[in-house]
């Protein structure tokens, strides 16, 4: 299992990733069906890869014909140009996918994948995003003040009586590409949600000494669903206290949410609380590192954009990230160090 989430976090071919992946769903005891949907491939297809797996290893994965082209004849060149001007945002691994798939073309260099979007009248660009701005001097002050606290607090930490968590929603939307794509030259790129109803709210908390993330999804982000993640984050460490660091939102600091907390820290002093919230200084997401976690996981989706899944086949894919994942980046130490 370890060699294939190895596998399939630093593969960059779309198509071996999506054999990897079966295979490893399969071993996890998901049924043909369910991955069938996930992944849009045939039953046929999922006992092939597996087989191939148990009698070739990671080397089933690659493609087993030789001869693959690495050219274009004049024809197919201007028929994928075509293709490439049919839409305005594109991603390197869709059009990887649609030359091997469509033409048997596989290119050595990538360059000759920029050469055909340039061709095509597309440039590299980074989409827009609009963030509300921050206070630098309550973000400068907010950081040392968490590093006190959870220097206070190492010896309890360490020995696993409080359990630090980075608490955070993330919105999964079909049409979400933020990020770096191929668009057309002297064009902004803006990314629409086409259909506002296809998305889905996830609570995740990042654990400051495990490196990993549970999450569970919920229509959206609000108060009663908030009650109900920290019920179910309490399920997953019930013998410890619980420090959670989140930002302000406003279903965070609503007063049923505090006679919440009043209710579960009854009688308690502060030092004892068995759910102690913290908030970040406002406007500024780069506090709370389980950002640069949701950011790899939508990462991760882009790279199997060439599958081109329905929605829910996205969410279950999206979920899937955070059962490979251990996220032991830069950011999770900027509050000090723990073992």
């Amino acid at each position: 299992m370890e060699e294939l989430k190895a596998f399939i976090s630093a593969e960059r071919d779309g198509r071996q990733v999506k054999k990897a992946l079966a295979v490893k769903l399969i071993y996890q005891d998901y049924g043909y069906e369910a991955i069938t949907a996930i992944l849009d491939v045939s039953l046929g297809a999922l006992s092939k890869w597996k087989q191939a797996y148990e009698r070739d290893g990671l080397a089933g994965f690659r493609p087993q014909h030789k001869g693959r082209r690495s050219y274009l004849t004049p024809l197919e060149r201007e028929a994928v140009l075509q293709w490439l001007q049919a839409k305005a945002i594109w991603e390197l691994s869709e059009l990887e996918y649609h030359l091997a798939e469509t033409y048997d073309v596989v290119y050595e260099s990538k360059q000759s994948y920029y050469d055909l979007f340039e061709a095509a009248g597309l440039s590299w660009k980074k989409t827009s995003k609009v963030n509300p701005k921050a206070d630098a001097k309550a973000v400068a002050a907010k950081k040392p003040e968490i590093q006190r606290l959870l220097a206070r607090y190492r010896d309890e930490i360490e020995a696993g009586q409080l359990r630090v968590l980075f608490v955070d929603e993330c919105h999964l939307m079909s049409g979400d590409l933020q990020g770096y794509v191929w668009g057309r030259t002297g064009e902004r790129v803006e990314v629409p949600i086409v259909n506002e109803r296809e998305r889905q709210t996830y609570y995740g908390a990042l654990d400051l000494l495990s490196k990993r993330l549970i999450v569970q999804g919920h229509e959206k982000g609000n108060t009663t669903n908030t009650m109900a993640y920290l019920k179910f984050l309490q399920t997953q460490w019930p013998e410890q206290r619980l420090l959670l660091l989140w930002d302000g939102a406003s279903y965070h600091r609503s007063q049923e949410l505090q006679d919440f907390l009043g209710q579960i820290n009854a009688g308690l002093e502060p030092k004892a609380w068995k759910i102690h919230c913290v908030r970040f200084a406002p406007n500024d997401p780069s506090q709370n590192p389980i950002e640069d976690a949701w950011l790899q996981a939508k990462t991760w989706l882009r790279r199997m954009s060439g599958l081109r899944p329905c929605f829910s086949a996205l969410k279950a894919l999206f979920e899937q990230f955070f059962r490979l994942e251990v996220f032991n980046f830069p950011k999770m130490h900027r509050y000090g160090s723990f073992s």
